[in-house]
Formats: structure tokens, sequence, C-alpha cells
């Protein structure tokens, strides 16, 4: 008897039910080994009211420049995202409560913010600015803005950096930039402290910004021991070990996209300056 025949019989003598068995077990293995692995959910804070970095349009989607580049961090990172709008005097506070896994809009680097959040690289470079009639000559020291009524972000780095410098100076604070730019046409506030690309866009460069300038030079209000071409605002995260993973993941995924130039392809959908210097060899292609 042939060794081939012996075989034949005793593949023959294997239960049906053997054989059904181990067909749907190579077929879920098979069908496992298919799958991609299953993204990352992540949740993302933003302010919704920051044009053209963020704004929520008509139909309730938060668009803008920042909300499209985390779009991109996250598909480069696997990663399904959904984002948490809400006032930007709430949104550390909810990210260190756990609210959501990382805040995506532009934050100042503080020390004291530094000892709570792990940041990201800098995501864009927007020096603070005074918005002043253009008729005025104020003298930006601590004497000359005494008593003088500043508009300013609730909870913000420009707050600390007038309190630290300018004293003397009445700050009004407002829960978003709308707020105070309606209060500074009405001549409620004498002046406006702010994002300069922001003031620029919004009042500045429209025919209801006639009236107004900008005045007192580019202002640093992050951590001051920062050098120079080390400066620009970040993403942040928790810092703890979750965090700590996750921002070395998006630092990932923002170098790349700087690197390749879509970083400068999706703010220049919005805006037609560069606003960070590591962005400036893709400034030329990308017209």
């Amino acid at each position: 008897m042939s060794v081939f025949g012996a075989a034949a019989r005793q593949r023959r003598s294997i239960p049906y039910r053997s054989r059904t068995a181990s067909l749907w077990l190579a077929t879920a293995l098979f069908a496992a080994s298919a799958t991609p692995v299953r993204a990352d959910h992540l949740k993302l804070g933003n302010e919704g009211v920051y044009p053209p970095f963020s704004v929520v349009d008509s139909s309730g989607k938060l668009t803008g420049i920042e909300p499209d580049w985390a779009r991109e961090m996250c598909k480069r990172m696997n990663a399904d995202c959904e984002f948490v709008v809400m006032d930007f005097k709430a949104l550390i506070p909810s990210l260190l409560q756990g609210k959501f896994d990382a805040l995506v809009s532009q934050i100042n680097p503080l020390p004291e913010r530094k000892e709570k959040a792990y940041f990201s690289v800098p995501i864009v470079y927007n020096p603070d600015s005074f918005v002043v009639p253009a008729t005025s000559h104020y003298t930006f020291t601590a004497e000359g803005l005494k008593s003088v009524r500043i508009g300013v972000p609730r909870g913000s780095s420009e707050l600390i950096f007038l309190q630290r410098n300018f004293p003397a100076a009445e700050t009004v604070l407002y829960d978003n930039p709308d707020q105070i730019r309606l209060d500074l046409l009405a001549k409620r506030i004498d002046m406006a402290f702010g994002a300069k690309i922001n003031w620029t866009l919004e009042l500045i460069e429209k025919p209801e910004g006639k009236d107004w300038k900008l005045d007192g030079g580019d202002n640093w209000t992050g951590d001051p021991a920062i050098p120079l071409n080390e400066r620009g605002l970040s993403w942040i995260v928790r810092k703890d070990k979750a965090g700590e993973a996750l921002v070395a993941r998006m630092n990932t995924a923002i170098e790349s996209m700087i690197k390749d130039c879509t970083y400068t392809k999706i703010r220049e959908r919005y805006l037609k300056i560069t606003v960070l210097a590591a962005e400036e060899p893709c400034a030329a292609k990308v017209q």
C-alpha cells in the first residue's frame, strides 16, 4: 500500500464538522488580519470665534485654519477626531479636567501653563498689538496707560502681560473678540489688546476700521525666557503619561505637514501671509 493511499483514507476519515470548523477558523483569522487597526478617538477643544483661525459656520461646522490643520494632523495620526467648542476662558480648565484630549487653539507658553500641560511645537506666530484710535498718540509705558480702559480676553496671556507691564491701566474683560470689537467701536473702551493678525483682518482692513490703527509694536506675551527664534503659540495636552505620548505623535504629524507644505496649502485657503518661520521655504512654492 502506498503512503499516498493511506494519506487519502486518513483525509476521508476527518469528520465533516471538524473540516467546517477549521475552515471557519481560517476564514476568521484571515479577516482579522485584513481588518485595519481601529483609529484612536480624540476630542479636541477649540473656541470657534477666532477668524480666520477658527469659526463655526451657519451649518454648525467648525471651520478655519486651525480646525483644518487639526483634521490633517488627525489623519496622519490615524485618529478619529471630534471638536468640542467653548469660550476661550473655559478651554484650559476643561482640558485639565479631562473633558477633551488636546486643545487646538493658539496657546501662549507661560511658565504656569507649562507646569500643567505639554506644549506642541509652535503652530503659529501671532504677536499682540494695541488697537487704538487713528488720531491717538499714546505712550506705551506704565504711566502712559494709567487709567486707560483696555479690552482684553478673559483668562488670556494678554491679560497677564497687561497686569505685569501696565498695572495702572484699567483692564476690561471679555469672553470673545467680537464683544471687544463691539465695545471698541462704541467707544465704551479706549483701546483693545490682542492678536495682531486677527485685529488686522477683522477690523483694521475693513471699512469700519478706517478710524483705528495698530500701535505699541509687536508684543510677545508668552514666556519672556523663550529665545526670539523659538517663540510661537502652540496646541497643548494634559501633563500626564498619556499626554506625553500624545504630544509626541502630534509633533510628528505637525512637523511632517510643515515639511511637505500641506500646512502652508491649508493656511493659503484662508490667509495670504506666512504665520510661522518654518513654513517660509514652502511659501514661494504654494502660490
